[in-house]
């Protein structure tokens, strides 16, 4: 397919007021990120993003904001009067922007997360093969009721008659079992011909882009249906329960996709996997895990339950324990981690480290074979290799305004319920006593004591309990 010939539009202008909901309606999301987002990677793979039109209206500033990285650009329709009349902006967008105007328009909704590539590119090929004014995608769901039935000359073939909404059709109309999924490839010269013409004589008082079709059978020009391979991904989510429903599709896709690359989920349908997550052969997804965002594991890994990583990158042969938190953490190849550690933003945890039961970590890195098994605090913190940090042992890294940082060199020893007070540097090789207060930097080789010294008073508990009440 050429791709050069094809632009796409996106109508992402609607309210989705079934929804309930103060947000627009595409920016609601499913599979861990917004439903124009899906749509837009799905084209992607087809036009580059800069023939990628999207249609936005109402919220248009916040969606707007919300994918305009992805490089696409957007068609104001300051007033939501319907398909066509979104269109109509397309075309005078062309106009007004000098922009060239392509060959074929495929125009898709930014409310069907689960369109694949594969499926775009197949409407495109089957428009220009068939040399058709107009594609329509079609579906055949278990129950059509409520969806506008497509009408062909005759079953094994792909010339449409006519497009008739479920509110009218016929008794005897109602059995038709393949619906209108409202996603079109149109010759552009022959959908600009018929726009003007369009009018809002009908219950809704809008302009319906099927209307087109109607004109182009009139004219006799080629309108055509190509049915879809898959119903889910065609369909659209006008309540929270559909969402969710098309967010279980789309995550058990994913976990079937994992799967079939070699990845072990226990009890997929427990797990909370985005669709952008990959993950390496040989790995282990134990029941209740969440992977979220842009997360990458790598091969033979394994993620015991109730585990949440977010947007973080684990190497490969990484052991997470139960009931660790990370986000937009970095931990390289062997690493253990847990249980219950807590890894914030800009952790980098070396190879072969352990971090380990009730331990929180904030912009530090750890370095190889280092260990930090117990009940620590790690904040604004370069740590070397080789190095231990005992159970309780603290940085503190705020002083009420500022944060500082502790530098920690190779090979050093701090003592259990040590407090490091920043900015301070242990240089490699020295040793920190258990229980001291380190406000000066150590130097190499040496043992830091920073603790009151102890006080025995022998036989003073009897002598207190001889004292008069």
């Amino acid at each position: 397919m050429d791709n050069k010939a094809f632009a796409i539009a996106i109508m992402a202008a609607g309210k989705g007021t079934r929804l309930k909901s103060k947000r627009p309606k595409v920016l609601h999301e499913i599979g861990g990120r917004a439903l124009l987002l899906h749509v837009i990677a799905a084209s992607e793979k087809v036009v580059p993003a800069n023939q990628i039109y999207c249609i936005i209206g109402h919220e248009a500033d916040s969606v707007r904001a919300a994918v305009e990285s992805t490089g696409i650009q957007f068609v104001l329709q300051p007033e939501q009067r319907g398909t066509g009349h979104a269109l109509q902006m397309v075309k005078a967008f062309f106009a007004l922007s000098g922009t060239s105007i392509p060959e074929n328009l495929l125009v898709l909704s930014g409310d069907v997360p689960l369109i694949r590539p594969e499926t775009i590119a197949s409407i495109c090929e089957a428009h220009l093969r068939e040399k058709a004014a107009m594609t329509i995608l079609t579906a055949v769901p278990p129950d059509p009721t409520g969806y506008g039935r497509i009408f062909r000359v005759a079953p094994d073939r792909p010339e449409v008659t006519a497009i008739i909404e479920q509110k009218s059709l016929t008794p005897d109309q109602l059995a038709t079992p393949e619906i209108n999924s409202g996603i079109y490839c149109f010759r552009t010269s022959a959908l600009f011909d018929k726009l003007d013409l369009l009018n809002t004589d009908n219950a809704h008082g809008e302009f319906y882009l099927t209307d087109v079709a109607a004109m182009l059978v009139s004219d006799r020009q080629r309108v055509i249906a190509v049915q879809a391979e898959s119903v889910d991904e065609v369909l659209g989510a006008n309540t929270i329960a559909e969402m969710m429903h098309l967010d279980a599709a789309m995550r058990l896709a994913t976990a079937k996709r994992l799967m079939a690359s070699g990845v072990t989920i226990f009890r997929p349908e427990t797990s909370v996997i985005d669709s952008e997550v990959t993950i390496g052969p040989d790995t282990v997804i134990e029941p209740y895990v969440q992977l979220l965002g842009s997360t990458r594991i790598g091969s033979d890994c394994r993620i015991r339950s109730y585990s949440v990583i977010q947007n973080s990158s684990l190497g490969d042969n990484i052991t997470v324990r139960n009931g660790c938190i990370m986000d937009s953490a970095v931990i390289a190849e062997g690493a253990i981690i847990g249980p219950y550690s807590h890894l914030r933003p800009e952790s980098r945890i070396g190879a072969g480290a352990h971090v380990g039961n009730f331990v929180e970590t904030k912009k530090v890195t750890l370095g190889a074979g280092s260990k930090a098994n117990h009940l620590n605090y790690l904040g604004d913190a370069a740590i070397g290799e080789g190095v231990n940090i005992g159970a309780g042992a603290i940085t503190c890294n705020y002083d009420g305004v500022h944060k500082h940082q502790t530098t920690i060199g190779d090979h050093v020893f701090v003592g259990s319920d040590s407090t490091l007070v920043a900015p301070v540097t242990i240089e490699s090789g020295a040793y920190v006593a258990a229980g001291s207060c380190i406000t000066e930097d150590v130097p190499s080789g040496s043992l830091a004591l920073g603790r009151a010294r102890q006080i025995v008073k022998p036989d003073w508990v009897a002598n207190r309990k001889k004292q008069p009440q």
